[in-house]
C-alpha cells in the first residue's frame, strides 16, 4: 500500500488526509490534520464468516488519550480507564453515518477504530473522524463505496461558520454537524438556543459546498488509484422466498397489524411465525434461521406498503397524528421533583434531584468544561419492552439517548449561580417503549424540573418524525412508534420551545434524503411539538414557586477577597469549625462568593452568622458587646467582633476620673461599648463614656483635666530626652 494525501480548504484552514502512511496492517488507514489536531482511524473487516448473522457486526471505537493535549491522566493509576462519556458519543457519531452505507447482505466483521493523537482545542476532532473513516473504507478492499464528508457549522450575531472554535461557538445559537453523500444528507446532529427552521435549513444549505468538496477530493484520489474492492457472495434473501411467504400470511400479518395495542399486535404476531415454524421439522435448523429472515421482510414489506399504498400507518393514525398523551408530576412524594410522562405506549419516569455545590461532576477529559452542574441519566431496563435480560451499567445506547435529551434541556436550564445555584440531576426511567423514548424522557424531564421548582427559562418538548421512500414515494411519519421506526427510512428526532429548537438528531437507513423532504419533517416536528407542550402545560402551567423541602438550601454570600484568608483560617481551621458547628456545606471562591447550603435552613443561617461575625468590621457610631482580652495601664482591650478589637482607654471608660483601669474591668467582662474612631491603619478606639449622660458637677475624667498630653504637640515629644521644654509648658 502506497502513502496518498488528500488536500482540500475548508474553512479558510486547510484539511489534508494522509492514506496508509502509518498502521500499514490495517485493510486501511487515514490520517487526518486540521490545524494541529491529528485523528488517526484505522478500518480493518474479515474476510470470512464463520457464524452468519442477518446484520452487519461493525464495531466502532473511538479513544482520546490525554498525550493528544499534554497531559496526564488524573487518578491513581495515571493511565486511561473505560472510553468517557464523549468518547462513547463520538464513537455513536462515526458509526451512524457509515453503518447503513455498506452493501446489503455484507455481514463480515468489520472495525473502525478512531485515535486523537494531537489536540489543538481550536480544531475539534468529532468530524475528522467521521472525514477518517470514509477514507479508510473507500481506500481499502473492503467493499464500502460512497465517500462522505462532515463538517460542523454555528450560526450566531448573523454570521454562518464553518467548523467554529470553541470560542466562536459560545456566541452561537446553533451549532450542528451535517454528514453528507452524493445522493443528499446522511446524517444531522444539532444543538441551539432555540434556532428557528429556517436557520437550520439555511447552515444545512451553507455546509453543501465543503462537504461536496471533501467527497470530490475522495473521488479524485479514488479514480487515479483503481482500487480493487474484494468480492463476497450477499447474504440476502431471495425475492421469491419473500413473495412466497407474504402470499401465505398477507391476511394474517395485515390483521396482526391492525391491533391497536403492542401487546396483542406482538402475540399475534408471534402465532402466525409460529404457525409458519409448525411445518419446519425442527432438524432443519438452517431452514428455520432463514424463516426468521423471511418473515421480517414480510412484515417490513407489508408495513411499507400499508403506508404509501393506503395511506394508513400500522396503528391506524394518519400520518399526522399523535398518540394519546397524559401527564402526572409530583408522581414520587420524597424526591425533590417527578413526572410520568405517557405517550402511547412509551412511558418515561423523571425524578429530580437537586444537589450543592459538592455535588457537580468533576470531568478529566480533552477541550470539556471541567465541571458540570446539570446532568442527565437515561435507563432502559429490559422489562419496558417486555424482555428479559441481566440488568448492566449504561451502554452505548442508553449513553447517546441520554446525552441527546440532556442536550435538548440544557438551554433551558438557569446558567447564573445566583439565580439557581444548584447541580441538578434527572433521572429517567423508561417504564414502556413503543416509539422515541428519548423525546419522551425530554418531556417527563421538563416536567419534574417545573415540579421541582427550578425557574426555567424556556419550556422544551420533544418529538420523532419518521420517513417511508420508495423511489419517488415517500411518506412522512409524526410521531413515530417501534414498528415504524424498524421498518422506516428516517428517525428524526426534535426537541424545543414555541421559539425555536433546542436539538435535533437524524439518522438514515437510506443514502441521503432531500432538502425539501427535511424541510417538510421540520415543519411537522413544530407542528407537533407545540401540540405535546401545550399538553404538557395543562398539567402545570410554570415551575413552582419553591423548592422541595426535601432539597438543599442554598444561600449566595459576599466578602471583601482580601476577607478570604480570615474564614478560612490556618490550615483551614475555621471553615472547617463553621461547617462542623453549623452542619452546612461551606464553598468559597476567590472572588470572596461564599456558597452555604443545608436541608436544614437553620443550618445555613448559623453558618451565614458565623462567617458574618469574621468578615464584619466595625463602623464608627455604632454599639457593640465586647469581652476584654487584655488590660494595659492606659486602657483595655474589647473584642468587640471575632476579627475587631478596639481600645478601650483609661480616659474613655467614664465621665469620671479613674485611678486606674484594672479598678474597674476584669479579663473576660462583658462591656457595652461604641466605636468613636478608626484610625488608618485599621485600629480601632471604643468608648464607654460615650454611651452614659454626664453628671452634673461630676469630677473631670482623666481626660477633662489641663492635660499635659492634650498639648504636648506643641511642646515637643516628651519621650524625646534630648529636646528643651519650653518653660511655658509648666504653667
Amino acid at each position: 500500500m502506497s502513502t496518498q494525501t488528500i488536500s482540500v480548504n475548508i474553512g479558510n484552514r486547510p484539511l489534508t488526509v494522509e492514506i496508509n502512511k502509518i498502521a500499514r496492517q490495517a485493510d486501511a488507514s487515514a490520517l487526518v490534520r486540521y490545524g494541529d489536531t491529528v485523528v488517526f482511524v484505522s478500518a480493518t473487516s474479515k474476510k470470512d464468516v464463520k457464524e452468519p448473522k442477518p446484520f452487519l457486526p461493525l464495531i466502532v471505537d473511538y479513544r482520546e488519550y490525554a498525550y493528544a493535549a499534554g497531559k496526564i491522566p488524573g487518578g491513581f493509576f495515571k493511565r486511561e480507564g473505560r472510553p468517557s462519556e464523549k468518547e462513547i458519543l463520538t464513537s455513536r457519531l462515526i458509526d451512524r453515518p457509515i453503518r447503513t452505507l455498506f452493501p446489503d447482505g455484507y455481514y463480515f466483521d468489520t472495525q473502525i477504530i478512531g485515535l486523537l493523537l494531537s489536540a489543538d482545542l481550536e480544531n475539534e476532532p468529532e468530524t475528522l473522524g467521521l472525514i477518517g473513516a470514509s477514507v479508510a473504507l473507500n481506500f481499502s478492499d473492503i467493499p464500502f463505496t460512497t465517500p462522505i464528508g462532515a463538517v460542523k457549522i454555528g450560526y450566531g450575531d448573523g454570521e454562518y461558520i464553518i467548523n467554529p472554535t470553541p470560542s466562536q461557538q459560545k456566541k452561537c445559537i446553533l451549532k450542528m454537524i451535517v454528514v453528507g453523500c452524493e445522493e443528499g444528507l446522511v446524517m444531522l446532529e444539532a444543538e441551539g438556543n432555540e434556532a428557528g427552521e429556517d436557520i437550520i435549513l439555511e447552515a444545512i444549505a451553507r455546509a453543501s459546498d465543503p462537504i461536496t468538496q471533501i467527497i470530490e477530493a475522495q473521488k479524485e484520489l479514488l479514480s487515479k488509484l483503481n482500487i480493487q474492492k474484494r468480492t463476497f457472495t450477499p447474504m440476502t434473501v431471495p425475492a421469491e422466498k419473500i413473495k412466497a411467504l407474504q402470499d401465505k400470511v398477507e391476511s394474517q400479518v395485515s390483521d396482526a397489524f391492525h391491533q391497536p395495542d403492542k401487546l396483542a399486535r406482538d402475540a399475534a404476531m408471534s402465532k402466525v411465525y409460529d404457525g409458519i415454524l409448525a411445518g419446519i421439522p425442527k432438524e432443519n435448523e438452517d431452514e428455520r434461521n432463514e424463516i426468521k429472515e423471511v418473515f421480517y421482510q414480510v412484515q417490513k414489506k407489508l408495513a411499507r406498503d400499508l403506508i404509501l399504498n393506503k395511506k394508513v400507518r400500522v396503528d391506524g393514525r394518519s400520518f399526522e397524528d399523535i398518540r394519546t398523551i397524559t401527564s402526572e408530576v409530583g408522581f414520587l412524594p420524597r424526591t425533590h421533583g417527578s413526572a410520568l410522562f405517557t405517550r402511547g405506549e412509551t412511558q418515561a419516569l423523571s425524578t429530580i434531584t437537586l444537589g450543592t455545590f459538592q455535588d457537580v461532576q468533576r470531568i478529566d477529559s480533552i477541550g470539556e468544561e471541567p465541571e458540570k452542574r446539570f446532568m442527565l441519566h437515561y435507563n432502559f431496563p429490559p422489562f419496558s419492552v417486555g424482555e428479559v435480560s441481566f440488568l448492566r451499567g449504561a451502554g452505548r445506547r442508553e449513553i447517546g439517548h441520554g446525552a441527546l435529551a440532556e442536550k435538548s434541556i440544557r438551554p433551558s436550564i438557569p446558567d447564573n449561580d445566583d439565580v439557581f445555584p444548584y447541580t441538578i440531576r434527572i433521572v429517567s426511567e423508561i417504564m414502556e417503549s413503543n416509539g422515541s423514548s428519548s423525546m419522551a424522557t425530554v418531556c417527563s424531564g421538563v416536567l419534574a424540573l417545573m415540579d421541582a421548582g427550578v425557574p426555567l427559562k424556556m419550556i422544551v418538548a420533544g418529538i420523532a418524525i419518521g420517513l417511508v421512500k420508495e423511489n419517488d414515494r415517500y411518506a412522512v411519519l409524526t410521531d413515530i412508534a417501534g414498528m415504524e421506526d424498524f421498518f422506516g427510512d428516517m428517525d428524526l428526532k426534535i426537541a424545543g420551545s414555541r421559539k425555536g429548537i433546542t436539538a435535533m438528531q437524524m439518522d438514515l437507513k437510506t443514502p441521503g434524503i432531500s432538502m425539501d423532504i427535511l424541510k417538510e419533517g421540520l415543519e411537522k416536528a413544530k407542528k407537533a411539538r407545540l401540540t405535546v407542550l401545550d399538553k404538557m402545560l395543562e398539567v402545570i402551567a410554570e415551575p413552582r414557586p419553591d423548592i422541595s423541602p426535601y432539597a438543599p438550601r442554598i444561600e449566595n454570600i459576599f466578602v471583601s477577597p482580601d476577607k478570604i484568608a480570615e474564614v478560612i483560617g490556618p490550615s483551614g481551621k475555621i471553615i472547617k469549625r463553621i461547617v462542623a458547628e453549623s452542619g452546612a456545606k461551606v464553598d468559597i471562591d476567590d472572588t470572596g462568593k461564599i456558597t452555604i447550603a443545608s436541608s436544614d435552613m437553620e443550618a445555613v443561617k448559623k453558618a451565614i452568622r458565623m462567617i458574618s461575625d469574621i468578615t464584619e468590621e466595625a463602623e464608627i457610631g455604632r454599639i457593640y458587646e465586647g469581652k476584654v482580652i487584655r488590660i494595659e495601664e492606659y486602657g483595655a482591650f474589647v473584642e468587640i467582633l471575632p476579627n475587631a478589637v478596639g481600645l478601650l482607654h483609661i480616659s474613655e471608660y467614664s465621665h469620671q476620673r479613674i485611678p486606674s483601669i484594672r479598678d474597674v474591668v476584669q479579663m473576660g467582662q462583658i462591656l457595652k461599648v461604641k466605636v468613636v474612631g478608626i484610625d488608618d491603619m485599621g485600629k480601632v478606639k471604643v468608648s464607654r463614656k460615650a454611651l452614659e449622660p454626664r453628671e452634673e458637677g461630676a469630677e473631670r475624667s482623666n481626660d477633662e483635666r489641663p492635660a499635659r498630653r492634650d498639648n504636648r504637640n506643641d511642646r515637643g515629644d516628651r519621650s524625646s530626652p534630648y529636646k528643651k521644654r519650653d518653660p511655658k509648658d509648666r504653667f
